[in-house]
């Protein structure tokens, strides 16, 4: 094992697995060559199925749905369904929002969020209903009081009619923290291989410059609920670190980076400081002494090399940007 990253016992405790269950659903207008109408489905993080306005069929994403529909064999079908209606609603949406916010052409978005949290060990759960518009936070669902929020004007009438319809918001009290709850349960004992399983990374310290920042690198955990932090002589550093984002391998991994900016930092004193990934349920952390033999550059080398070096992080940053786009 390198010298320099070190796989050490810390006296942390495993953190409990808090799963969620969450549906995105997309709506546009005016947007060229995208589906008017979009919905996701994630358990964990992980998209488990899939509709979109031009197939109008529900698919399931993961291996382990087909074990959902080995069970139900309708469960596509009422997906699919119940994803139509909303596709309907949504277009209807679009020209009372128009109205609301006195706009006629141009592009326009609605996202709706919905879906639940549970914390397999201590059983708390949270729910969630909130809906946006271009971008902007329009109504959400208030668990305490059963009633909406709007906190915007051009929401509050939807918020009084919302209000006054008493059962349905009984019903969708009842959903978020029960039938949601109930679902989310079920699909990850459907998917227990594939959710629960435990995956660490490779960690590496990449550096463009001499001046740059030197960027801890972990690629290829699972899940991700994961801490990813510089420590200068055993405390961890809040200042001149920049965090990155997690985002999604194309394997159904993670990757997360964090910059440490150097500097300011004398070489005599690079020793002092450590990368620490944790993950959720690991008791063992991935410690990655600040070095400059074990830091990957691209200075003194050619591009070609250093493309080499670092293709599989190019890949998974490119994967991720198409999926932004």
């Amino acid at each position: 094992m390198n010298e320099f990253v070190l796989l050490l016992l810390f006296c942390h405790v495993a953190s409990p697995v808090l799963h969620s269950l969450k549906y995105f659903y997309t709506a546009s207008s005016g947007v060229p060559n995208f589906p008017e109408f979009v919905v996701v489905g994630l358990v964990d993080g992980v998209q488990m199925v899939h509709y979109d306005s031009n197939t109008q069929r529900a698919e399931g994403k993961q291996d382990w749905m087909e074990k959902v529909t080995a069970d139900d064999p309708q469960y596509l079908k009422k997906e699919t369904q119940r994803f139509l209606a909303d596709q309907q609603t949504f277009k209807v949406s679009f020209d009372t929002l128009k109205k609301r916010f006195s706009q006629t052409g141009g592009v326009h978005i609605i996202q709706w969020m919905y879906g639940c949290e549970w914390n397999d060990e201590t059983g708390d759960i949270y729910g969630f209903n909130q809906h946006g518009y271009d971008g902007e936070d329009f109504i959400a669902f208030d668990l305490k009081t059963k009633t909406w929020i709007a906190p915007t004007p051009q929401a509050v009438s939807t918020k009084h009619k919302w209000d006054r319809d008493v059962g349905q918001n009984e019903y969708l009290y009842l959903y978020l923290t029960q039938i949601c709850v109930d679902w989310l349960k079920k699909y990850v004992d459907y998917g227990r291989s594939t959710l629960l399983r435990t995956e660490l990374p490779s960690v590496s310290l990449l550096q463009k410059t001499p001046s740059s920042p030197v960027t801890c690198h972990a690629s290829g955990f699972y899940p991700n609920k994961i801490m990813l932090f510089w420590m200068r002589d055993g405390e961890e550093l809040h200042e001149d670190v920049d965090h990155g984002e997690i985002l999604h391998n194309h394997d159904g991994t993670f990757q997360k980076s964090v910059d440490l900016h150097v500097s300011s930092v004398k070489p005599e004193d690079w020793g002092n400081y450590s990368c620490v990934f944790q993950l959720s349920g690991v008791k063992e952390d991935i410690v990655t002494k600040l070095d400059p033999k074990v830091i990957k550059t691209n200075w003194g080398k050619t591009e070609i090399e250093f493309l080499i070096n670092n293709l599989s992080s190019f890949l998974s940053l490119f994967s991720h940007a198409l999926r932004s786009v």
